[in-house]
């Protein structure tokens, strides 16, 4: 089963998601609005989980050196990290169509 074109979308995902999260974090504390912070934290939250299990179940069947494999991990801590994951590494490594 290949999982790379999963993993793609959740990598987007998971970076606005990211993205999202930083800017209502700076709405919480200079307008005192935490609703954003309350809603996206916990989508955040299962789209880093999703990301982090997808890549370690990718990294094998993909053949991914260990800086490559570290370096798609390291993607889900930086923002941006999930755009630039898939278009340096994801993309490059899903199958073309049949």
């Amino acid at each position: 089963m290949n999982l790379i074109s999963p993993l793609r979308w959740v990598a987007i995902a998971e970076a606005a998601s990211f993205l999202a999260l930083l800017v209502a974090t700076a709405i919480k504390y200079s307008a005192d609005a935490p609703l954003g912070v309350t809603i996206l934290g916990p989508i955040h939250g299962l789209l880093f989980v999703a990301y982090v299990a997808l890549a370690l179940m990718v990294w094998k069947p993909a053949g991914w050196t260990t800086a490559t494999g570290i370096g798609v991990l390291v993607g889900a801590v930086l923002p941006f990290g999930g755009f630039v994951v898939d278009r340096k590494v994801l993309r490059q490594a899903e199958p073309a169509p049949a």
